[in-house]
């Protein structure tokens, strides 16, 4: 089993995908880690008023596995391209079905634009005109400098690092702080956004 394994962490992604078409699940569950990190920075941006940050984590896993069992190898794009499109996706629909009341977790969500990736801002217009574009963006630059403003030098770190993907043990790692205390840090940010 180790050597399997073993195999598998040095296979391709879409090596990785043939063995999870055919049925491999260990091939599945490499894609699956390896991709992780991806899913907890595409769903970082998208805080939950009232829920839990893991309920969209877990829709951007869904959204990852639904990748994984439908990706095409025989297509010109990665596999990492044609995941985040699905992971995003995937979030998105789960805000709009929270916001339909259909999910009774997410009901309380607030979309944060992404702060590091603009460059998938295409595949998800928000806006319908480009004055609104530019708007949306003035408006969020400008809660964004108010909220650093509020942050201390910690607090801003800690939340380029969440926004990052990193986890709040990743994160304690690289401040060399506890997980609780970097937890902390997050609560106080989330709270901090959410004031008027």
């Amino acid at each position: 089993m180790g050597v399997l394994q073993s195999s598998q962490s040095s296979s391709s992604d879409e090596a990785l995908c043939k063995q999870a078409a055919k049925g491999d699940p260990a091939a599945e569950e490499e894609l699956a880690v390896r991709y992780a990190r991806l899913v907890r920075a595409c769903a970082r941006p998208l805080f939950l008023a009232g829920g839990d940050s893991e309920d969209l984590i877990q829709e951007g896993m869904v959204g990852l596995l639904t990748a994984i069992r439908s990706f095409d190898v025989g297509r010109d794009a990665s596999f990492r391209t044609y995941a985040e499109i699905c992971i995003r996706s995937r979030l998105h629909s789960a805000i709009r079905a929270a916001q339909r009341d259909k999910h009774s977790p997410l009901n309380h969500s607030v979309s944060l634009p992404p702060l590091f990736d603009e460059s998938n801002a295409h595949l998800f217009p928000r806006e319908k005109s480009p004055e609104d574009v530019v708007i949306g963006r003035e408006e969020f630059e400008e809660k964004l400098d108010a909220l650093k403003g509020q942050l201390s030098s910690f607090e801003l770190n800690i939340l380029q690092l969440y926004l990052g993907g990193f986890s709040c043990r990743e994160i304690a790692v690289r401040v060399g702080r506890s997980s609780k205390s970097v937890d902390n840090a997050v609560q106080r940010i989330r709270k901090k956004w959410a004031r008027p």
